[in-house]
This record gives C-alpha cells, structure tokens and sequence, in this order.
C-alpha cells in the first residue's frame, strides 16, 4: 500500500489564498477583491487619514493577519532573522511604484489571479504585463543587477513593523477617533472582524513558511525552471476558480466586471512596472509584508513606500476608474518605469566596474 504524501506547502498555501480570498467575498469583501494587497494599503491609508476617502478608508484585518501570522510562525520555528541595510531609498520607491503599478491596474498580482480566476478576461493583458516584466529583471538579475547585500541588524529592528501590526489590531478593537472608517463603498464591504483576521494569521503563516510568492515563483520558473513556489502560484488560481465556479461567481468575459477597465495597454504596462519592481526588490507586495513579519527590515522599507504609494494614488489620482486610467496614473506609470530600468542598468554598470 503506497503512502499518503501531502502535497507541497506552497500549494497548501496557494489552496487556502486562493480559495480563501474568494470565500472572504461571500461573507462581505468586494467581489473580485477578496484579497488584495494594494486594496487593503489604499484602506489602511485612509483610515490613518494619509488621504482624504472616507469611502475607501478600513483598516483591513487581514493585512494585520498576514503580518502578524508571518511573525508567530518565524518566532516559532525560529526563522525570525533580523537583517537588512540594503539600498533603502531605491526600496522605499519601488514599494512606492509597485502600488502606482497595481493602482492603474486595479489590483495586486493576488487579485489580478482572483480576477481570471473569476472569468474577468480584463486582467489577460495584466498577465501577460507582470510576465513580461519579471522576465526583464530575470535577465537583468542574470546579468548582475542586484541591489546591495543585507547585513545582519540588532534584534530591535525586526520587532518595529509586527509592533506597528500589534498597534493596528488595537485601533481595529478600540477605533479611536482619530482612526477614519468608512460606512459606505468599498470600505463597507468587508467580511466579519475575527473571520477576516483568523484568515489573515492563516494565511501568513503558511505563506512564512512556504516562502509563497507570485513574483518569486514565476521568476524562479523563469530562471531555474524551478516548480515549488510556481506550482502555489498555479493553486492560488486552480482553487479561486473553483470556488468562484461553485459559488457562482464565475462571470466569463470583459464586460460588466467589477473593478475592472478596457485599456489593455495601461493594465499591461502597469504590470510590467509591478512585475519589473517586484524582480528587483526579491518579491510582490504580499511577499513584502510576510517578509517583515519574520524580521527582513529592507521588506519593511518596501511597506512603507507601499503605504505612501497607497496614499499618493488617491490624493494624486495615481490610478484607474472603470473609465480607464487617470493620466496622472499614467505619467507616474511612466516615471516608475524608467526608475526601475535607471536602477538596474545602473548596478549592472557598477558591477561591471567591480
């Protein structure tokens, strides 16, 4: 009799993302938006009143969850290693550019996978966009263009962000009145608390464990042909759309999708910016946040450029409407584009002088 093998944990983690996010819709989250990074920072801005919508202001449980569960889990199995020191301004900017990418979009890598996963044939061209720039920094990184080394930081360093996460989860729990929620549009939309927050701390800490991430694991197929975290990125979108098929809310097509516009090109060169920089800084903005939970400081750089990110795409209108990109998000796609080639050809340069 031939022994029972659990599948790998980044396809437990990829299952439970996936199916969860999708689950999280039908007990109060945004259609399509079950789980999304970018979503949840634009919320959590807004509720520490960083900009001014009220409508989009919540600070979410789960992106506490995520944090928090990644903490527990590297404290448990003492893989909570404290390092970092590496190229932090060049961090905070492509934190920042990540979230102008998934702005213009509409979506983070996660939600861009709900979204297909859900039929929204919208998101194709945002595919095809994040693999074309994960495959430019795989080349770039093949070539040499790495940012600095990490270096091992004093303990106190790795305690800020799960610390910011403990403080978090207070205000959710005591809503002070200088924490800003609001009681229509998307913020309304929202699954109970302790749901919310016990998937979070699920979530975070397989996904601590496994190393998930969607960037990390395309690139490493990209690269090495390497199929462990690739085959959790193919769970996470296997089991949204089950999901999304037995709860009816699979809606095949382009049109009438939530959240969602038709100018392709924008989505495709959006995702390349968040493709390009996810390369750069080794891993999407979900893999940033569990980063920081297990102590990685230049991850919690990154978040802090996401959160500003986050504001700035309200404040400055850095996004899309279902009409289509505002053309402020479409400069600022720009800029970040030509960041991040600045950054990479200009460390391949010095690597060359070296």
């Amino acid at each position: 009799m031939s022994r029972f093998k659990l599948p790998d944990l980044s396809i437990i983690t990829g299952i439970v993302l996936g199916g969860g996010a999708v689950m999280l819709t039908l007990f109060g989250n945004p259609v399509n938006s079950g789980i999304c990074i970018s979503c949840f920072l634009e919320n959590l801005a807004g509720a520490l009143q960083l900009q001014d919508s009220v409508r989009m202001s919540y600070i979410r449980p789960e992106l506490v969850g995520f944090l928090l569960g990644a903490f527990f889990m590297a404290k448990q199995n003492r893989r909570f290693r404290v390092t970092g020191g590496s190229s932090p301004l060049i961090r905070f900017f492509l934190g920042f550019f990540m979230i102008v990418g998934c702005g213009v979009f509409i979506g983070c890598p996660i939600k861009m996978l709900l979204r297909l996963g859900a039929g929204d044939l919208t998101a194709v061209a945002a595919l095809l966009g994040m693999l074309f720039g994960i495959w430019l920094g795989g080349k770039y990184l093949r070539a040499g263009s790495v940012l600095d080394r990490a270096q091992n930081l004093p303990t106190i360093n790795g305690y800020i962000l799960p610390g910011i996460g403990f403080l978090l989860l207070l205000f959710l729990f005591l809503k002070p009145a200088f924490i800003q929620q609001g009681f229509s549009g998307p913020a309304a939309q929202h699954a109970p608390l302790w749901i919310s927050l016990a998937v979070g701390l699920l979530i975070g800490g397989l996904a601590q464990r496994s190393g998930l991430c969607i960037t990390g694991g395309i690139r490493n197929f990209f690269l090495f042909r390497e199929k462990t975290l690739f085959s959790g990125v193919i769970a996470i979108f296997v089991s949204a759309l089950m999901v999304s098929l037995v709860s009816g809310q699979f809606n095949l097509g382009m049109e009438a999708q939530p959240g969602a516009h038709h100018s392709h090109l924008w989505s495709f060169l959006a995702m390349v910016l968040v493709g390009l920089a996810a390369v750069i800084v080794d891993g999407c903005p979900f893999r940033q946040v569990i980063k920081a939970g297990e102590g990685d400081v230049d991850a919690g750089i990154t978040c802090f450029g996401m959160v500003t990110g986050a504001a700035m795409v309200i404040t400055w209108q850095l996004r899309s409407t279902s009409a289509g990109p505002v053309f402020n998000g479409q400069i600022a796609t720009l800029l970040g584009l030509i960041f991040c080639l600045t950054v990479i050809l200009s460390y391949r340069k010095a690597r060359v002088k070296r």
